[in-house]
């Protein structure tokens, strides 16, 4: 076959090639599809998950007995009533008339029900200074935020009018109105600045207004794709509004990325001096080829996820899967038709103080050579200092503790109801969010269930789990009944555990335990934080070694190099590792936490740590395949490894750098949000993703491979039966002229 016949054979090339040559055809149908996915996912409407499903356990148990029984749990709230200095008792007139004047004024406005005075449910603190005033709001718990405010505007009236007393409303209604005022805006605000800070980071790197639009216009399309998709999966594996978040930053993040990536090698091949059609082809041969790899190996990370038997995860799994996979089929089928049709009207709009940054021969990076100069001419020292750094970064890690942060670690003391909770917390410990006992029988009436009832109640408080009271509220309807047990430790987990763990082992197996035909799993804050925990630390395993194994098969496969599927798992790694260290030292412990605003809340949000590993691990290999493409084909043109390094490194590092930017600046603005766990998340993903494309893309990866040397394309005889699904097309195989090949591990002409 003679050098002007060659057929490429690459997936992504021939795909390209169809797409340039049908352009009209290819953006129709992009665009039919994107209309359909948006038009069917309306059509079907998005089913979110239950809470019955949100966790397994007790957890999922209790909530699928209230959900079968079709009761709706009516949003509680709490009036606390408490001497400012001392002076005042609940048995004082002064005191009860400010109760009777709350109870009125709170049952005036209409909004709720079931209103109990302190003296019926002696729910007064130990030294007489605080009493509690309860309610239901009225209608679907979930909307009762948005009743609220004449409750609270009532209770303020009353506060007034009591100056001796601190009189403050706190409850699953209020915070639900506060946080959405607070937050609300905060979180729609740091989502839709996501895109402008996307588009002025590429109208920088490209200096161009159109070539910066259209990676962020493939990003938008193919997010507006998959949120119509996930109406369709909904209805198989619901999905949740978390879900649609990750779902857009990732969503974002790559479909940026691999637009970058293809934009970039096509403008280099043009820059190099090929014909608009040649560039395609190499772009197409090349970086389509890489996204492909890279986007597969993102999916296979994503879909780590779904092995965690949480339905919020598997949500997120499927949502950060869906989206990359449609981001890589746009990157390479859509956007060669765009490039074909647009041609050298890529560069129109350009940007007059933005000049055309130059490079050293072929796009090489001046700034990157230099660096590349010294880290090669020392790989040993290289290697050495930056992994020891790295490790040094992660050490901080082995002392990582987790766990659902309560309302003052997420929030600090920056919104008045997080104070009105720690009073609540210290006058009644645990009375913010008491266990719950959901008891279900044949007749919740029998002699025997009451006897039960009663005498847990007792032994809940002898037992030491709780100081009381302990409530009961009985459904007769429908024999369910309701036990609220304020444990003891309130707002500190580890106590408030323990008091869990002696309800559950102790108290509930000697009382409602011993009654025929009695089930009674225990919920509330405390128990869906320990349940979680549980089965996060079950699926860890299985998600870490999923992820791993895959990951390492098809970077073997995509590569047929042992050598190279072992380096990019360890670097990845390591990579992670650092960015457990940087979390665990900001937020936990709390080292230069005001750095970036934060606090040290002396653990780890439970879900980050896995989402993280997961996230990370399939966004830095987005980097690696791009750089380890780069220099592998520089190796099969002839190239020596250390030259094939050196020019795979720099040539991507423009590219990579503008991708990392991109990514950091849109991770960073989470971390400028006010809750904690956001900031942990916004915090963990933008250093992890700094850290990977300078020191491991630019430092690490170089200089082991220098150190490897020929061994980088090590494949043993006998894995040289696996799948080839290497597709070697270099630019100049593309172009027409005479590759490299390699075979059996051995690299010839």
């Amino acid at each position: 076959m003679g050098n002007g016949d060659i057929r490429v054979r690459g997936l992504a090339a021939r795909a390209g090639g169809w797409s340039a040559r049908h352009r009209w055809a290819a953006v129709g149908i992009w665009v039919l599809f994107v209309v359909l996915a948006m038009g069917l996912g309306s059509a079907a409407g998005r089913v979110d998950v239950k809470d019955s499903d949100q966790l397994k356990g007790e957890t999922h148990t209790a909530a699928k007995i209230i959900e079968d029984a079709g009761i709706e749990e009516p949003a509680g709230e709490t009036v606390l009533i408490q001497s400012k200095d001392g002076g005042l008792k609940a048995t004082d007139p002064a005191f009860r008339a400010a109760v009777a004047d709350v109870v009125r004024a709170v049952d005036a406005t209409g909004e709720v029900t079931d209103v109990t005075t302190p003296y019926d449910t002696r729910t007064i603190s130990q030294d007489g200074r605080s009493a509690l005033v309860q309610f239901d709001m009225r209608g679907a718990s979930d909307t009762a935020g948005e009743r609220v405010e004449p409750v609270l505007k009532a209770v303020e009236r009353v506060q007034r009018e009591h100056d001796a007393l601190r009189i403050e409303e706190i409850g699953g209604a209020s915070m639900m109105k506060t946080f959405d005022d607070a937050f609300g805006d905060d979180f729609r605000k740091a989502e839709y600045s996501a895109v402008p800070v996307a588009l002025g980071i590429l109208l920088i790197a490209f200096g161009a207004l159109v070539a910066a639009l259209l990676p962020v216009a493939l990003a938008l399309s193919a997010i507006m794709a998959t949120m119509g998709l996930m109406g369709v999966v909904s209805h198989v594996m619901p999905m949740s509004e978390t879900a649609n978040s990750v779902m857009l930053l990732v969503g974002l993040a790559v479909g940026v990325d691999y637009c970058l990536f293809y934009l970039r090698r096509e403008r280099e091949e043009r820059e190099a001096g090929r014909d608009a059609q040649t560039a395609l082809r190499v772009a197409a041969a090349t970086s389509g080829r890489a996204i492909i790899v890279s986007g597969v190996t993102v999916c296979v990370a994503m879909a780590g996820m779904l092995f965690t038997g949480l339905a919020e995860f598997e949500a997120m799994g499927l949502a950060s899967l869906m989206v990359v996979a449609v981001a890589m089929v746009g990157s390479v089928t859509v956007l060669p038709a765009l490039l074909s049709l647009l041609g050298e009207r890529v560069e129109k709009g350009r940007i007059p103080f933005l000049r055309r940054r130059r490079r050293d021969g072929n796009g090489e990076s001046r700034f990157w050579t230099a660096v590349l100069k010294g880290v090669l001419a020392k790989p040993v020292v290289s290697v050495v200092v930056a992994a020891g750094a790295l490790l040094a970064v992660a050490a901080p890690a082995v002392g990582m503790k987790t766990q659902n942060l309560t309302l003052d670690q997420e929030f600090g003391d920056s919104l008045p109801i997080v104070q009105t909770y720690d009073r609540l917390n210290e006058a009644f410990p645990g009375g913010s969010e008491p266990a719950e006992v959901v008891v279900k029988a044949d007749d919740i009436n029998a002699p025997e269930v009451q006897s039960a009832l009663a005498e847990f109640r007792e032994r809940a408080i002898s037992s030491g789990a709780s100081r009381g009271p302990v409530d009961i509220k009985l459904d007769d309807a429908e024999n369910v009944a309701f036990v609220y047990v304020p444990l003891v430790g309130g707002s500190d987990l580890d106590k408030a555990g323990a008091g869990l763990d002696k309800l559950r082992d102790e108290v509930r197996p000697a009382t409602l335990g011993a009654v025929d035909g009695v089930e009674a799993p225990i919920t509330g804050g405390v128990a869906m934080s320990k349940d979680f925990n549980d089965q996060l630390v079950g699926a860890v395993a299985p998600v870490f070694a999923f992820v791993v194994v895959f990951a390492f098969l098809l970077m073997l496969l995509s590569f047929r190099s042992l050598t190279i599927a072992i380096t990019s798992i360890v670097l990845n790694l390591l990579s992670v590792g650092a960015a457990y260290g940087i979390l665990v030292a900001v937020f936990q412990h709390g080292w230069g936490a005001s750095l970036v605003g934060a606090q040290g809340v002396g653990a780890i949000v439970s879900w980050l740590p896995l989402f993280l590993f997961v996230i990370l691990f399939g966004l830095s290999m987005d980097y690696h395949v791009f750089v380890v493409s780069r220099i592998r084909e520089a190796r099969l043109r002839g190239r020596t490894t250390q030259d094939a390094i050196t020019h795979g490194v720099v040539t991507t590092a423009g590219v990579v750098t503008s991708a990392a930017v991109i990514m950091v600046a849109v991770f960073a603005i989470f971390g400028t949000l006010s809750m904690q766990s956001m900031k942990q998340m916004g915090v963990g993903l933008a250093a992890a993703v700094l850290i990977d494309a300078t020191i491991i893309r630019g430092v690490l990866l170089p200089a082991v491979m220098s150190l490897l040397g020929e061994r980088n394309w090590y494949l043993p005889r006998w894995l040289n039966r696996l799948p080839d699904l290497t597709h070697d097309e270099s630019a100049d195989a593309v172009a027409g002229a005479p590759m490299v090949r390699k075979e059996g591990g051995r690299v010839r002409v």
